[in-house]
């Protein structure tokens, strides 16, 4: 299977909107939630349409024309997108006026741009792409449903330029929700130190990440992607390893061959020691490096660890904000390790083109 990773487009917590300029300055919060810092809309969208989107939907349809851009493609062969939660800013307003108006004189709006697969309709609409077209809702899997559904449709022949994003935003509502419900902290971090806090729950985030998968290799190619997996609610810590040998046999490759290990931590104490214990016994050599103390805890927050590892295959250069220890190699070969609470295991594999 052969499929490059040819074009990226992100709106994060951090400066990402320039590719060019990916996380040479990093920018630091003292909050329990990181919210996306939004460019100027009216550069990719028309005015009279903006006023009509919700918060998400502008950001994805954003992120999705700086891909396009990046990639150099006008018409993409399919669009697939993936969401844990959609567009709750929209859902948010409908439930609050059904309540406010005692279900009576309710304007439909709210309601249509609340459904999951509002931003994928976004985006075809104003490209008018009558392709295929695909949104995932699937938790901690939606965004690598996508990636494995675009590689199947590169392996097949059926497409050879996909589209494929995951966003995920954060609203005062639901951050209240997360807080008491115990997955997000109720109190200030900062979010340089993450790691360090030791303590349950994490820090909220949000964000659109999107990309172009093609069969073909660029001059522009970030990285080529050799395998993903996705393990429900493994049984052990041996379960995880031993899916991982699979993946990395697949390939010909062994342990000690993965340069960087990529992994989801996020400052949950209850969730974290997978990932220690990962690193310890089964990379010991391997660099490793961490992403979510940028962009926040999400369901695709994975899709921004994606876009990382892009770039540093593509650039050669592993940020200092990223990188937890063994700087010395350099880096070919990125196994990229994420799960949202235990739950929603998966792995991705990168290497340089």
């Amino acid at each position: 299977m052969k499929a490059y990773i040819n074009g990226v487009g992100s709106i994060s917590a951090q400066q990402t909107s320039n590719s060019k300029d990916f996380l040479k300055e990093i920018i630091t919060y003292n909050s329990n939630a990181l919210a996306a810092i939004e460019p100027d809309y009216k550069a990719y969208i028309n005015p009279t349409q903006i006023r009509r989107m919700g918060r998400m939907i502008k950001m994805g349809v954003t992120a999705a024309q700086m891909c396009l851009k990046d990639a150099e493609v006008a018409m993409p062969d399919a669009i697939l997108t993936g969401t844990g939660l959609g567009c709750i800013e929209d859902t948010d307003k409908f439930l609050t006026a059904i309540i406010e108006n005692k279900e009576q004189f309710l304007t439909p709006t709210s309601f249509i741009q609340s459904t999951h697969n509002t931003v994928g309709g976004q985006i075809a609409l104003l490209l008018k792409c009558t392709n295929y077209n695909f949104t995932y809702v699937h938790r901690g899997f939606s965004f690598e449903s996508c990636v494995l559904d675009a590689c199947m449709m590169l392996h097949e022949k059926k497409a050879n330029a996909v589209l494929i994003g995951g966003m995920d935003e954060l609203t005062p509502t639901s951050l209240k929700l997360l807080e008491r419900i115990g997955h997000v902290k109720n109190i200030p971090v900062q979010s340089s130190m993450l790691l360090e806090t030791n303590s349950p729950a994490s820090i909220a985030g949000e964000g659109a990440n999107f990309f172009i998968l093609s069969g073909d290799k660029t001059p522009n190619s970030y990285a080529q992607i050799l395998g993903c997996k996705m393990i429900y609610k493994p049984s052990s810590i041996e379960k995880i390893k031993a899916e991982i040998n699979q993946l990395l046999d697949q390939h010909n490759l062994s342990e000690s061959q993965i340069d960087l290990v990529l992994c989801g931590w996020n400052g949950d104490n209850a969730f974290d020691e997978v990932y220690a214990d990962l690193l310890k016994n089964t990379f010991p050599q391997s660099s490793s490096g961490h992403y979510k103390h940028l962009c926040g805890e999400y369901h695709t927050a994975n899709a921004f660890g994606f876009l990382l590892a892009s770039h540093i295959l593509k650039t050669q250069i592993i940020p200092e904000s990223v990188l937890l220890k063994n700087r010395h190699r350099t880096p070919k070969n990125i196994l990229l390790y994420n799960h949202y609470r235990g739950i929603n295991h998966t792995l991705l594999l990168l290497t340089a083109c």
